[in-house]
């Protein structure tokens, strides 16, 4: 029998205090790994700006992936632009895309006359309370990267998601599309929230 070994680092607590040690995380397994993206949700680009930091000088690239326009406000995009140019001039792919895992499904859910869950909100809490917040975040970020064309889904990426805000959660993932939901595989996890 085979097997491979890694560490695991575990945060006491989730939050955005947690950023730096993910972004660093996610670089040494990327590297360890010789895969090529790393993958964090952003929201206003802070995350994304840190995590960019870290790749400095590593050849890694960088895929950000944000909410989509509309997600709190109606036609805004909460990621700031001068941000977003300066990702983009160092090579940074932005992606900004409908949440797999929720989005028109939360139209109907959230609806008084309507009402009701759905098997896709049903994953993602499912991942959210048995796992970890990120690792929702994580998943769903492949997903959208992957739907959007910025990820292939026959190679593993590192992908980083958090609680609230900033990143507490490090996994690796075989991507897949959201048509296809059961090809996307969580290979590892490098580092999470051991109390949420």
């Amino acid at each position: 029998m085979t097997y491979a070994e890694s560490r695991v680092f575990y945060f006491d607590k989730p939050g955005p205090d947690n950023t730096p040690d993910a972004a660093r995380f996610a670089v040494e397994r990327a590297q360890a790994l010789d895969l090529d993206t790393i993958v964090v949700a952003s929201t206003s680009g802070r995350t994304a700006l840190q995590f960019h930091e870290a790749m400095m000088d590593t050849g890694l690239r960088l895929v950000v992936v944000t909410h989509v326009v509309g997600f709190r406000n109606p036609g805004e995009w909460e990621f700031d632009p001068e941000t977003a140019a300066t990702l983009r001039q160092a090579g940074a792919t932005i992606v900004t895309g409908t949440h797999a895992l929720s989005g028109l499904e939360r139209a109907f859910s959230a609806a008084p006359k309507v009402g009701g869950g759905s098997r896709s909100e049903a994953v993602a809490e499912t991942l959210r309370r048995v796992i970890a917040v990120g690792l929702k975040v994580a998943v769903e970020c492949v997903l959208i990267a992957a739907d959007q064309g910025a990820l292939r889904v026959d190679r593993e990426v590192v992908a980083c998601g958090g609680t609230g805000s900033g990143a507490d959660t490090v996994v690796v993932i075989r991507p897949g599309n959201t048509n296809r939901f059961f090809d996307c595989q969580v290979r590892e996890i490098v580092a999470m929230p051991r109390n949420r």
